[in-house]
């Protein structure tokens, strides 16, 4: 017979690591604050295309040159789907901060910039966008809300269909677990200081669903056990035996779901894809987080209140 792990009796261990972590994205916010995307916070961008490799520290020097009045980032990346036979191409999106938009002298001053110091690249000048920062605003306010909306939801969908095990509790537990996993991966985002864009929101709303769904399998599994051990069971026996009986096919979903997002990952770092990147780096860590967040935050956080609740009762 397979002896249950004690989840509830190590809960202050998985507390006090969740905590910490926090608190260090927490230092990191402070240090480093947050930086928004150009889709949020306003700008111009410019793409450029070019074949062949180049330094970029020299590409980084030649930018700054030619626009001294403004403060620019760029990102190369390799076109995959536009490889000449001769050479691999590439585009640079050279990013614009502020709201003033970027006039066709400065554009013209950076594409014969290229020219010149790149003869052999063939830098040639495709588009330029601009983003206004009230839009972006507006736009990050949209996408805040439909992840604000989407919790709920959930949480009033978990709420009634666990009101057996206390659904309310349940439900609340689940959204504190899912907090917790948006809040990996946004300390993320800090630590490596990558820009908050819309793969963020993309990443938030895919791990709100996978790591609700592991956590809906345990809640299942409780209610089941409940019914079997009865009413009067222990409720820390309970979980504890769910989550046991579980835990081998939620780390092996986790699992398979980190292989096939850690294979995108690695061809997205072979060809320089960095929006790639970044959506599949923080997706890797919103699965660890939300594997870990069902199993020892959500339902120890779920026997404490109702145990809390009743002693009150008694």
């Amino acid at each position: 017979m397979r002896k249950d792990l004690n989840f509830i009796g190590k809960k202050k261990i998985f507390f006090g690591i969740s905590l910490t972590i926090i608190a260090i994205g927490i230092i990191c916010n402070i240090i480093f604050g947050t930086t928004l995307d150009i889709q949020f916070k306003g700008g111009t961008i410019a793409s450029y295309s070019f074949v062949g490799e180049i330094d970029e520290a020299e590409l980084k020097d030649t930018i700054q040159n030619a626009t001294p009045d403004h403060t620019v980032t760029f990102t190369v990346t390799q076109d995959i789907m536009n490889n000449t036979a001769d050479a691999d191409a590439y585009s640079v999106s050279i990013q614009f901060s502020g709201n003033e938009s970027i006039s066709s002298d400065v554009l013209g001053g950076i594409t014969a910039a290229l020219e010149e110091k790149f003869p052999d690249n063939h830098f040639e000048y495709k588009e330029n966008s601009s983003v206004e920062a009230s839009m972006g605003w507006k736009f990050l306010l949209k996408c805040l809300t439909a992840v604000a909306i989407a919790s709920v939801l959930m949480v009033i969908y978990v709420t009634i269909r666990f009101k057996r095990i206390g659904g309310l509790s349940a439900g609340v537990m689940a959204l504190v677990a899912l907090f917790h996993d948006v809040a990996m991966i946004y300390f993320l985002y800090v630590i490596f200081r990558m820009p908050i864009d819309s793969n963020f929101i993309a990443v938030v709303l895919m791990i709100i669903g996978y790591s609700l769904n592991d956590t809906i399998v345990i809640y299942d599994r409780v209610r089941e056990e409940r019914r079997n051990m009865g009413p009067k069971s222990d409720l820390a026996d309970v979980f504890n035996h769910s989550a046991t009986a579980v835990m081998s096919r939620t780390i092996a979903t986790s699992i398979t779901t980190l292989v096939a997002i850690g294979t995108v990952y690695v061809v997205a770092l072979v060809f320089n894809l960095t929006s790639v990147q970044a959506f599949a780096l923080p997706m890797m860590i919103g699965v660890i987080s939300g594997c870990y967040s069902s199993l020892c935050i959500a339902g120890p956080l779920w026997v404490t209140w109702n145990q809390r609740k009743g002693k009150k009762e008694d």
